[in-house]
């Protein structure tokens, strides 16, 4: 074959055959040509080489067209990762292949066939706010109050029924009670009202593509005439939508390869459906099965606490991890008197091997299963002067002066997004207040317009103020100026512009002392800008400035984290997936938080916190460090806690135990149980409750109503927070665990009910900062005080009860 984009530098140039190196069952896969096939993937057993270099054989032994070629992942950082692999295994870039997100791949065939589902090929893809701004509007349409049923309880029903492919007329006949009944009616009217805006959710992403192919024979055709080859990473995860995605267009007997760890599928709370991955072979009954047991990232040690550890589950189709490293240190079980002692001690032995193995502080990860416990970790880390970096906190395209600048970006390429309009349109301010904006979308909705359209024409705003219609008559003139330049202009240089005009520096100076670090970002964000370079690859309809708020909206956490800048990583386990460090420490191993106390009512719930455990684990390359704690503060209270349940039936010999000084000194009573678990019954729900009678030391979660009431929410009016009943939950990709939320003060998240001794009640529109210096942004009810700046240490907030 001919590679016209072959760079003269690489001709003739030696390369090394792709199949050095590979195991026998990686060469059993890479080798596989036409047909299904399933494989796999251990932790750490080379999955993105055996793809990477499956497809690299596929072009350059077997004649295949790259734009043939699907390649789908879960994040952006890893199809980058792919094409790289890929280009280099080749000796050239392949053009026209397809490598990304789900939710990428579906934005681009969205734009190829934008009129088929209402929309143009400029839509605006919603982020998880401007969805729930459009539900809250909805349920005020209905006459339903948004503080009687919350917008985000609503667009989590909606997209777990997007997800499992149930359309709303489907949804309407299953809903019995109030709130199912409320979200049918919001369900019913929010295809509509996308359409209007031009507008997809990133649900929509997944699912209208899905629409598409099955409304449109000729389309599935062309697709599956194109795609002769597929390829899916990390399958454990796909839900509903993604699994009839891939079904589609691989057709009964197509060359469907999906590479996957089912003892990896931790996303059940996102949608996630394990029986994608255990029912394959059910699908695509010709299937090829190998299985990737080689594990090339961590210890004998820690592979063989992993097995342990999963073996209990029930739901796997089975494998076995094998070490190729030799062998290293023991795992340590460490035991510490409460949340602030452990914190000490995995900080102090960070500065120990720091000092004594020469490492850098990059080679050190702190694991925990909910982000509130990240506080005590953060706070001694401080204390000795050790920078860290913290995946999962507010994300920089989350933070309130990007997300400005962004609602106009949109506004600008898309005119009909009603939601950027009402962010932006007294930003900052003109003198457009609520009531004007209320009387324009009125007015639009009847004449069923745009808001900017319906802001254009004289007759509708002759009844506002001369000041206010100046003002909109300006806002519109920048927007249409904008829009008008975006033909030609980069986007940085739009932003740059934009940022100008509206004098944005002296409008983040006037909100608050934070302004340099919030004009710092808005740098930052015109930085990026400039290294954005429109991917031509024949999408259609995608003009660089698409190109930017796509790739600015569908990107994760993740995908930000710098892997060279040495700091101490802290995330949760679930943020872990899919990354490796020397040395890894797993904190709060207690009943009730690990697993989360619920899950013992749950089996397949129980089996997905095992499998968590089992990633964190395997997250480890060579030293594992477990701990627990005997006590731990939850809502302001110190409670009692007990190893976690997952620590039973570790052999003697597999870890090192250890207490922490505090610890040994306490002589308190659950030092006994510390051995690892002769407790009896710590398996059995019923038994390890005590015959039925749940005596927890930690509430679960504030993700939904408990069966039981926690003990420091039990002597104050009201009950806690919790999500309505049917488990309503949020599935878009921007959305963390709600088991990962703030366990020590859930109320601080934003969009909470909250109450101050002298301003009274109000709602948090934003966080910024952690520990003594987090401060939140309150828009309080009583209008003569508005939103105020509060930092959190001194505020004495307490949540608002319902």
């Amino acid at each position: 074959m001919s590679h016209p984009s072959t760079p003269a530098g690489h001709a003739g140039a030696p390369r090394r055959d792709p199949l050095d190196g590979l195991n026998p069952a990686q060469r059993d896969a890479v080798l596989h040509v036409d047909g299904p096939a399933l494989v796999l993937a251990g932790a750490g057993s080379g999955k993105t080489r055996v793809l990477t270099t499956r497809i690299a054989r596929l072009v350059e032994h077997h004649g295949v067209d790259p734009s043939q070629i699907l390649a789908v992942t879960f994040t952006n950082k890893a199809a980058g990762e792919m094409r790289e692999r890929i280009a280099r295994l080749l000796g050239y870039a392949p053009v026209g292949m397809w490598v990304g997100t789900f939710h990428a791949i579906g934005a681009r065939m969205l734009r190829a066939h934008a009129h088929s589902v209402g929309r143009t090929p400029s839509f605006t893809i919603y982020d998880e706010d401007d969805t729930t701004g459009a539900i809250k509007r909805l349920l005020e349409r209905h006459g339903v109050s948004p503080k009687d049923t919350s917008p985000k309880s609503v667009a989590s029903a909606i997209s777990d029924a997007k997800n499992q492919l149930v359309p709303a007329s489907e949804y309407d006949g299953l809903a019995k009670d109030p709130f199912a009944k409320t979200v049918s009616l919001v369900f019913k009217d929010l295809e509509p009202a996308m359409r209007q805006a031009n507008a997809v959710s990133f649900d929509d992403l997944l699912i209208l593509p899905v629409q598409i192919l099955r409304e449109n024979a000729h389309v599935l055709e062309q697709y599956r005439k194109r795609f002769r080859y597929i390829l899916v990473d990390e399958y454990q995860d796909t839900n509903r939508a993604q699994f009839e995605f891939v079904r589609l267009l691989g057709g009964e007997s197509g060359n469907v390869m999906v590479v996957g760890d089912e003892d990896q599928s931790v996303y059940g709370w996102r949608g996630a459906d394990i029986r994608n991955i255990l029912d394959f072979t059910k699908t695509w009954p010709d299937a090829k099965v190998v299985r990737l047991e080689e594990n090339y990232r961590s210890t004998p040690n820690v592979l063989e606490l992993a097995n342990v550890v999963i073996v209990e589950n029930k739901e796997r189709l089975g494998k076995t991890l094998r070490a190729t490293r030799a062998p290293g240190e023991r795992v340590s079980l460490v035991g510490a008197l409460d949340d602030r002692d452990e914190a000490d001690y995995v900080i102090e032995e960070i500065s120990t091997r720091r000092a004594t193995e020469h490492r850098l502080l990059r080679d050190f990860a702190i694991l925990y299963r909910t982000n509130a416990q990240s506080r005590s970790l953060e706070e001694a880390l401080r204390k000795r002067g050790f920078p860290y970096r913290l995946v999962g906190a507010v994300r920089f395209y989350d933070r309130r002066e990007i997300r400005d600048l962004m609602a106009y970006l949109k506004l600008v390429a898309n005119p009909a997004d009603n939601e950027a309009f009402r962010r932006v349109v007294n930003v900052p301010k003109r003198g457009i207040g609520d009531t004007s904006v209320d009387m324009l979308a009125g007015i639009a909705e009847r004449e069923r317009v745009p808001l900017l359209e319906a802001a254009r024409r004289p007759d509708v705003v002759s009844s506002l103020r001369p000041a206010a219609r100046t003002a909109l008559a300006e806002f519109i003139a920048l927007v249409d100026r904008l829009r008008a330049s975006a033909a030609e202009a980069s986007v940085d240089e739009l932003l740059r512009d934009l940022v100008a005009a509206l004098k944005y520096g002296d409008h983040l100076k006037a909100e608050g002392p934070d302004w340099k670090d919030r004009e710092l970002n808005v740098q930052s964000l015109i930085d990026g800008a400039a290294e954005t370079v429109a991917d031509e690859g024949g999408e259609v309809g995608l003009t660089p400035l698409d190109h930017f708020l796509q790739k600015a909206t569908l990107v994760a956490g993740v995908d930000a984290l710098d892997a060279n800048a040495d700091a101490v990583t802290l995330m949760t386990m679930h943020n872990a997936k899919g990354l490796e460090f020397p040395v890894v420490f797993i904190t709060g191993l207690e009943d009730g938080l690990f697993p989360l106390a619920r899950a013992y009512d749950e089996p397949a719930q129980l089996e997905e916190e095992r499998r968590l455990f089992y990633v964190g684990i395997t997250r480890a390359e060579e030293k594992l460090v477990l701990t627990h704690a005997e006590q731990r503060l939850r809502n302001g209270e110190r409670m009692q806690s007990r190893p976690s349940g997952f620590l039973d039936g570790i052999p003697d010999g597999l870890v090192e135990r250890r207490m922490t000084m505090k610890a040994r000194s306490s002589g308190r009573a659950f030092l006994s149980d510390f051995g690892g678990g002769r407790r009896g019954g710590g398996r059995d729900a019923g038994s390890r409750w005590g015959g039925g009678r749940r005596e927890r030391a930690w509430d679960d979660t504030d993700e939904q109503t408990s069966s039981w009431t926690d003990r420091a929410a039990s002597r104050r009016p009201g009950a806690p927070v919790s999500f309505p009943a049917g488990g309503a939950r949020r599935s878009t990709p921007a959305t963390p665990d709600p088991s990962e939320e703030s366990q020590d003060a859930a109320m601080l998240v934003p969009g909470a009910r909250v109450r101050h001794r002298k301003f009274g009640a109000g709602t948090i529109a934003e966080i910024s900062g952690a520990g003594r210096d987090a401060k939140v942004r309150i828009d309080f009810d009583d209008e003569t005080i508005g939103r105020k700046t509060l930092v959190v240490a001194q505020a004495n907030l307490e949540r608002e009860w319902d």
